[in-house]
Protein backbone atom coordinates (compact mmCIF):
# COMPACT_ATOMS: atom_id res chain seq x y z
CA UNK A 1 0.00 0.00 0.00
CA UNK A 2 3.05 2.32 0.78
CA UNK A 3 4.07 1.94 -2.85
CA UNK A 4 0.70 2.67 -4.20
CA UNK A 5 0.29 5.65 -2.44
CA UNK A 6 3.96 6.83 -3.26
CA UNK A 7 3.06 6.28 -6.94
CA UNK A 8 -0.07 8.29 -6.63
CA UNK A 9 1.41 11.14 -4.86
CA UNK A 10 4.59 11.16 -7.42
CA UNK A 11 2.23 11.35 -10.43
CA UNK A 12 0.05 13.92 -8.79
CA UNK A 13 3.28 15.75 -8.92
CA UNK A 14 4.05 15.18 -12.48
CA UNK A 15 2.90 18.51 -14.56
CA UNK A 16 0.36 18.09 -16.80
CA UNK A 17 0.27 18.41 -20.38
CA UNK A 18 -1.56 21.69 -21.18
CA UNK A 19 -3.27 21.39 -24.23
CA UNK A 20 -1.29 23.36 -27.87
CA UNK A 21 -3.05 26.60 -29.43
CA UNK A 22 -6.19 25.94 -31.16
CA UNK A 23 -4.45 25.82 -35.24
CA UNK A 24 -6.30 26.20 -38.57
CA UNK A 25 -5.02 24.88 -41.17
CA UNK A 26 -5.69 24.55 -45.23
CA UNK A 27 -5.48 21.92 -47.10
CA UNK A 28 -5.16 17.89 -46.05
CA UNK A 29 -1.67 17.74 -46.49
CA UNK A 30 -0.83 20.44 -44.33
CA UNK A 31 -3.13 19.51 -41.79
CA UNK A 32 -1.76 16.15 -41.89
CA UNK A 33 2.02 17.55 -40.84
CA UNK A 34 0.70 19.56 -38.31
CA UNK A 35 -1.51 17.01 -36.56
CA UNK A 36 1.97 14.94 -36.32
CA UNK A 37 3.77 17.79 -34.64
CA UNK A 38 1.38 18.74 -32.34
CA UNK A 39 0.56 14.61 -31.25
CA UNK A 40 -1.53 14.27 -27.83
CA UNK A 41 -1.64 18.15 -27.81
CA UNK A 42 -4.29 18.89 -29.74
CA UNK A 43 -6.21 18.44 -33.43
CA UNK A 44 -5.85 20.69 -36.09
CA UNK A 45 -8.60 21.71 -37.61
CA UNK A 46 -8.83 21.61 -41.87
CA UNK A 47 -10.63 24.15 -43.81
CA UNK A 48 -11.06 22.47 -47.11
CA UNK A 49 -14.16 20.22 -47.65
CA UNK A 50 -13.86 16.91 -49.30
CA UNK A 51 -13.57 16.66 -52.75
CA UNK A 52 -13.44 20.73 -52.83
CA UNK A 53 -10.51 22.44 -54.87
CA UNK A 54 -8.30 24.37 -52.99
CA UNK A 55 -8.56 26.93 -55.58
CA UNK A 56 -11.84 28.33 -55.79
CA UNK A 57 -12.99 27.12 -52.18
CA UNK A 58 -15.79 29.25 -50.43
CA UNK A 59 -15.84 28.98 -46.61
CA UNK A 60 -18.97 28.72 -44.65
CA UNK A 61 -19.79 31.04 -41.95
CA UNK A 62 -19.09 28.30 -39.57
CA UNK A 63 -15.52 27.64 -41.01
CA UNK A 64 -14.69 31.68 -41.00
CA UNK A 65 -15.38 32.17 -37.28
CA UNK A 66 -13.19 29.29 -36.90
CA UNK A 67 -10.24 30.50 -38.47
CA UNK A 68 -11.63 34.33 -36.51
CA UNK A 69 -11.35 32.72 -33.36
CA UNK A 70 -7.49 30.29 -34.31
CA UNK A 71 -4.80 30.72 -32.29
CA UNK A 72 -2.83 30.13 -35.37
CA UNK A 73 -3.12 29.86 -39.19
CA UNK A 74 -0.92 27.40 -40.57
CA UNK A 75 -1.39 27.47 -44.33
CA UNK A 76 0.42 27.34 -47.77
CA UNK A 77 -0.08 30.55 -48.91
CA UNK A 78 -2.26 33.24 -50.73
CA UNK A 79 -1.03 31.36 -54.42
CA UNK A 80 -2.55 28.45 -53.51
CA UNK A 81 -5.84 29.45 -51.19
CA UNK A 82 -6.96 33.07 -52.07
CA UNK A 83 -10.27 32.49 -50.23
CA UNK A 84 -8.20 32.10 -47.23
CA UNK A 85 -6.03 35.16 -47.83
CA UNK A 86 -9.17 37.65 -48.02
CA UNK A 87 -9.95 36.05 -44.73
CA UNK A 88 -6.37 36.49 -42.80
CA UNK A 89 -6.15 40.01 -44.48
CA UNK A 90 -9.45 41.11 -42.33
CA UNK A 91 -7.92 39.37 -39.19
CA UNK A 92 -4.75 41.97 -39.63
CA UNK A 93 -2.65 41.35 -36.51
CA UNK A 94 -5.44 39.45 -34.98
CA UNK A 95 -4.62 35.97 -35.37
CA UNK A 96 -0.69 34.63 -36.00
CA UNK A 97 -0.13 33.06 -39.33
CA UNK A 98 2.57 30.43 -40.42
CA UNK A 99 3.05 30.90 -44.29
CA UNK A 100 4.72 27.41 -45.30
CA UNK A 101 5.95 28.74 -48.46
CA UNK A 102 7.97 31.29 -46.18
CA UNK A 103 9.31 29.00 -44.09
CA UNK A 104 13.19 28.76 -43.81
CA UNK A 105 14.32 25.71 -45.84
CA UNK A 106 11.49 25.81 -48.35
CA UNK A 107 12.47 25.25 -52.22
CA UNK A 108 10.59 27.51 -54.25
CA UNK A 109 10.37 26.69 -58.52
CA UNK A 110 8.83 28.31 -61.12
CA UNK A 111 5.71 26.73 -62.88
CA UNK A 112 6.71 24.45 -65.80
CA UNK A 113 5.97 21.06 -67.55
CA UNK A 114 9.64 20.28 -66.79
CA UNK A 115 10.34 21.83 -64.17
CA UNK A 116 13.79 20.78 -62.91
CA UNK A 117 14.62 19.68 -59.24
CA UNK A 118 15.86 22.47 -57.06
CA UNK A 119 19.24 23.25 -56.92
CA UNK A 120 19.51 22.77 -53.31
CA UNK A 121 17.07 23.93 -50.77
CA UNK A 122 18.05 27.11 -50.31
CA UNK A 123 14.87 29.62 -49.88
CA UNK A 124 16.76 33.08 -50.48
CA UNK A 125 17.96 32.39 -53.49
CA UNK A 126 15.07 30.67 -54.80
CA UNK A 127 13.30 33.76 -54.25
CA UNK A 128 16.22 35.62 -56.63
CA UNK A 129 15.43 33.47 -59.14
CA UNK A 130 11.86 34.19 -59.21
CA UNK A 131 11.96 37.73 -58.30
CA UNK A 132 14.49 37.62 -61.56
CA UNK A 133 12.17 35.74 -63.69
CA UNK A 134 8.72 37.38 -62.28
CA UNK A 135 10.02 40.77 -60.99
CA UNK A 136 9.12 39.91 -57.80
CA UNK A 137 5.64 38.22 -58.55
CA UNK A 138 4.57 41.40 -60.10
CA UNK A 139 1.06 40.35 -62.00
CA UNK A 140 0.59 37.40 -60.19
CA UNK A 141 -3.15 37.52 -59.44
CA UNK A 142 -4.73 35.90 -56.43
CA UNK A 143 -8.07 36.12 -57.68
CA UNK A 144 -7.65 34.75 -61.31
CA UNK A 145 -4.26 32.30 -60.28
CA UNK A 146 -2.37 33.79 -63.66
CA UNK A 147 0.33 31.12 -64.57
CA UNK A 148 2.93 33.14 -63.24
CA UNK A 149 5.38 33.49 -60.17
CA UNK A 150 6.63 30.10 -57.91
CA UNK A 151 4.54 27.17 -58.04
CA UNK A 152 2.87 26.75 -54.70
CA UNK A 153 2.38 22.93 -54.69
CA UNK A 154 6.10 22.20 -52.99
CA UNK A 155 4.73 20.22 -50.23
CA UNK A 156 4.87 17.54 -52.46
CA UNK A 157 8.43 17.31 -52.92
CA UNK A 158 9.50 15.43 -49.08
CA UNK A 159 12.47 17.88 -48.33
CA UNK A 160 9.85 21.22 -48.40
CA UNK A 161 8.16 18.95 -46.00
CA UNK A 162 10.54 18.45 -43.43
CA UNK A 163 11.41 21.71 -43.73
CA UNK A 164 7.44 22.90 -43.07
CA UNK A 165 7.80 20.28 -39.69
CA UNK A 166 10.30 22.58 -38.07
CA UNK A 167 9.02 25.39 -39.00
CA UNK A 168 5.59 24.19 -37.66
CA UNK A 169 7.16 23.34 -34.73
CA UNK A 170 9.51 26.68 -33.93
CA UNK A 171 5.85 29.02 -34.08
CA UNK A 172 4.24 25.76 -32.01
CA UNK A 173 6.76 26.65 -29.16
CA UNK A 174 7.02 30.53 -29.65
CA UNK A 175 3.02 30.33 -29.09
CA UNK A 176 3.27 27.49 -26.33
CA UNK A 177 7.29 27.51 -24.90
CA UNK A 178 5.95 25.26 -21.76
CA UNK A 179 5.48 22.39 -24.68
CA UNK A 180 8.34 22.92 -26.84
CA UNK A 181 9.89 20.34 -25.84
CA UNK A 182 7.06 17.90 -27.41
CA UNK A 183 6.81 19.75 -30.39
CA UNK A 184 10.59 19.78 -31.14
CA UNK A 185 9.99 15.24 -30.38
CA UNK A 186 7.03 15.39 -32.35
CA UNK A 187 8.88 17.28 -35.32
CA UNK A 188 12.30 14.98 -35.10
CA UNK A 189 10.10 11.90 -35.23
CA UNK A 190 7.53 13.19 -38.13
CA UNK A 191 10.81 14.02 -40.39
CA UNK A 192 12.08 10.16 -39.77
CA UNK A 193 8.81 9.39 -40.96
CA UNK A 194 9.07 11.36 -44.10
CA UNK A 195 13.06 10.02 -44.47
CA UNK A 196 11.41 6.29 -44.32
CA UNK A 197 8.17 7.44 -47.28
CA UNK A 198 10.73 9.76 -49.01
CA UNK A 199 12.54 5.85 -49.95
CA UNK A 200 9.43 4.27 -50.20
CA UNK A 201 7.70 6.40 -52.62
CA UNK A 202 11.37 6.48 -54.80
CA UNK A 203 10.78 2.59 -54.74
CA UNK A 204 7.65 2.47 -56.47
CA UNK A 205 8.13 5.03 -58.41
CA UNK A 206 11.48 3.67 -60.38
CA UNK A 207 9.94 1.52 -63.11
CA UNK A 208 8.21 4.72 -64.26
CA UNK A 209 11.40 7.59 -64.96
CA UNK A 210 11.74 8.71 -68.06
CA UNK A 211 8.13 7.58 -69.40
CA UNK A 212 6.28 10.80 -70.16
CA UNK A 213 3.16 11.42 -68.68
CA UNK A 214 0.56 14.39 -69.08
CA UNK A 215 -1.14 15.83 -65.91
CA UNK A 216 -4.67 17.46 -65.75
CA UNK A 217 -3.01 20.97 -63.96
CA UNK A 218 0.40 22.17 -63.76
CA UNK A 219 0.82 21.36 -59.82
CA UNK A 220 3.49 18.31 -60.12
CA UNK A 221 6.78 19.91 -60.72
CA UNK A 222 7.86 19.53 -57.23
CA UNK A 223 7.17 15.99 -57.28
CA UNK A 224 8.36 14.96 -60.61
CA UNK A 225 11.89 17.08 -60.04
CA UNK A 226 12.68 14.72 -56.82
CA UNK A 227 11.93 11.41 -58.13
CA UNK A 228 13.24 12.51 -61.75
CA UNK A 229 9.85 11.85 -63.64
CA UNK A 230 8.88 13.29 -67.44
CA UNK A 231 5.86 15.57 -67.25
CA UNK A 232 5.53 15.75 -71.07
CA UNK A 233 2.43 18.30 -70.52
CA UNK A 234 -0.52 19.88 -68.56
CA UNK A 235 -3.95 19.69 -70.44
CA UNK A 236 -4.67 22.82 -67.60
CA UNK A 237 -1.69 25.17 -67.48
CA UNK A 238 -2.87 27.26 -64.02
CA UNK A 239 -4.38 26.09 -61.08
CA UNK A 240 -7.95 28.00 -61.86
CA UNK A 241 -7.83 27.70 -65.94
CA UNK A 242 -10.27 26.27 -68.20
CA UNK A 243 -8.42 24.90 -70.95
CA UNK A 244 -9.99 24.90 -73.91
CA UNK A 245 -10.01 23.82 -77.81
CA UNK A 246 -6.40 25.55 -78.43
CA UNK A 247 -5.12 24.52 -75.36
CA UNK A 248 -5.11 20.83 -76.46
CA UNK A 249 -3.94 21.62 -79.39
CA UNK A 250 -1.36 22.52 -77.87
CA UNK A 251 -0.83 19.68 -75.79
CA UNK A 252 -1.48 17.25 -78.75
CA UNK A 253 1.67 18.87 -80.45
CA UNK A 254 3.64 18.76 -77.76
CA UNK A 255 3.46 15.52 -77.55
CA UNK A 256 2.93 14.42 -81.30
CA UNK A 257 6.42 13.36 -81.46
CA UNK A 258 6.85 11.41 -78.33
CA UNK A 259 3.21 10.09 -77.33
CA UNK A 260 3.16 9.74 -73.33
CA UNK A 261 2.76 6.26 -71.47
CA UNK A 262 -0.45 7.66 -69.44
CA UNK A 263 -2.51 10.46 -68.40
CA UNK A 264 -4.08 11.10 -65.86
CA UNK A 265 -7.14 13.10 -64.74
CA UNK A 266 -7.99 14.66 -61.34
CA UNK A 267 -11.20 14.27 -59.21
CA UNK A 268 -12.17 17.60 -59.33
CA UNK A 269 -11.90 18.30 -62.93
CA UNK A 270 -13.93 17.13 -65.74
CA UNK A 271 -11.80 14.56 -67.73
CA UNK A 272 -13.16 15.27 -71.31
CA UNK A 273 -10.21 16.92 -72.99
CA UNK A 274 -7.71 14.72 -71.20
CA UNK A 275 -9.53 11.51 -72.28
CA UNK A 276 -10.04 13.53 -75.95
CA UNK A 277 -6.15 14.02 -75.84
CA UNK A 278 -5.33 10.39 -74.97
CA UNK A 279 -7.38 8.76 -77.54
CA UNK A 280 -5.53 11.26 -80.23
CA UNK A 281 -2.02 10.09 -79.07
CA UNK A 282 -2.45 7.13 -77.53
CA UNK A 283 -1.93 7.40 -73.92
CA UNK A 284 -3.41 4.96 -71.44
CA UNK A 285 -5.38 6.70 -68.81
CA UNK A 286 -4.53 6.39 -65.62
CA UNK A 287 -6.20 6.59 -62.09
CA UNK A 288 -7.08 10.29 -60.85
CA UNK A 289 -4.65 11.84 -59.00
CA UNK A 290 -4.91 14.66 -56.81
CA UNK A 291 -2.04 16.94 -55.31
CA UNK A 292 -4.05 17.73 -52.42
CA UNK A 293 -5.31 14.41 -51.32
CA UNK A 294 -8.96 16.08 -51.08
CA UNK A 295 -10.38 12.61 -50.71
CA UNK A 296 -7.82 11.06 -48.04
CA UNK A 297 -9.08 10.99 -44.69
CA UNK A 298 -7.66 14.25 -42.76
CA UNK A 299 -4.95 13.13 -40.25
CA UNK A 300 -1.34 12.32 -39.23
CA UNK A 301 -0.97 9.72 -42.14
CA UNK A 302 -2.92 12.01 -44.58
CA UNK A 303 0.58 12.79 -45.94
CA UNK A 304 2.05 9.43 -46.91
CA UNK A 305 -1.13 8.15 -47.97
CA UNK A 306 -1.30 11.17 -50.66
CA UNK A 307 2.72 10.77 -51.68
CA UNK A 308 1.96 6.58 -52.11
CA UNK A 309 -1.20 6.81 -53.69
CA UNK A 310 0.53 9.71 -56.26
CA UNK A 311 3.48 7.23 -56.85
CA UNK A 312 1.13 3.95 -57.44
CA UNK A 313 -1.35 5.70 -59.61
CA UNK A 314 1.88 6.70 -61.88
CA UNK A 315 3.72 3.58 -61.42
CA UNK A 316 1.09 0.97 -61.90
CA UNK A 317 -0.23 3.05 -65.06
CA UNK A 318 3.41 3.28 -66.77
CA UNK A 319 4.07 -0.33 -66.11
CA UNK A 320 0.82 -1.25 -68.10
Amino acid sequence: MRYIISFLVASLALPALAEGPRVVTDIPPVHALVAQVMGDLGAPALLLDRGASEHDFQLRPSQAALVAEAGLIVWVGPELTPWLDRVVDTLGEGVPTLTLLDAPGTALQAYGENAAEPEGHDHAAAQDKEEDANTADEGHDHAGHNHSGHDPHAWLDPANAKAWLAAIAAELSRLDPANAVTYATNAARAATGIDRLDAEVAAILAPAKARPIVVFHDAYGYFAGHYGLTIAAAISQGDAASPGAERLREVQAKVADGPPVCAFPEPQHDPALLIQMAEATGARIGGAIDPVGSLLDPGPSAYAALMTGLAHAIADCAAG
